[in-house]
């Protein structure tokens, strides 16, 4: 049962890791192509590249890259023509404009908001803390006080 197992993980995993590569001639080229398929985002999966991407947009803009490159066409043409069709969003890395200027800004403003509110909230803390210690120091001495006037009063036992 347990090889009949195994066989059959293995025959399922083997389609998870089935991403097409193609090889230029040219070692520029595949170089290129290797580099452009990591920078350009899956539009399908959005968290993946579409050279880690099993999905069929991401082999269809494989294709696509790598017909361009045996065009002979540049890296900047076939970025460019990517952006054109799909917009910022295609780049893993988008360029910092206009447009994309909340997704370099926001991680910052969020990451300060939080320092700010766990700034606050530790402040508020030990201000309460401090105020507890306070409050008991004085029952304390309170106590003590009644303490020391009952022995006064009564007289030292001793």
């Amino acid at each position: 049962m347990k090889p009949l197992l195994f066989i059959f993980l293995l025959m399922m995993s083997g389609g998870i890791y089935a991403v097409d590569t193609h090889q230029l001639a040219d070692p520029e080229q595949q170089e290129s192509y290797e580099t452009l398929t990591k920078e350009l985002r899956c539009l399908v999966c959005q968290n993946q590249t579409i050279a880690d991407s099993n999905a069929e947009l991401a082999a269809d803009l494989r294709q696509q890259v790598y017909e361009m490159l045996q065009q002979g066409k540049s890296r900047e043409e076939i970025v460019q023509f990517m952006t054109d069709r799909y917009g910022d969003f295609v780049l893993y890395k988008p360029p910092f404009k206009g447009k994309t200027s909340i997704l370099w800004i926001a991680p910052v403003v969020f990451l300060l908001m939080g320092l700010i509110t766990v700034f606050f909230f530790i402040r508020r803390k030990k201000a309460a803390a401090n105020q507890h210690s306070d409050a008991g120091a004085m029952e304390m001495d309170i106590e003590k006080q009644k303490k020391i006037r009952s022995l006064l009063e009564k007289g030292d036992p001793s």
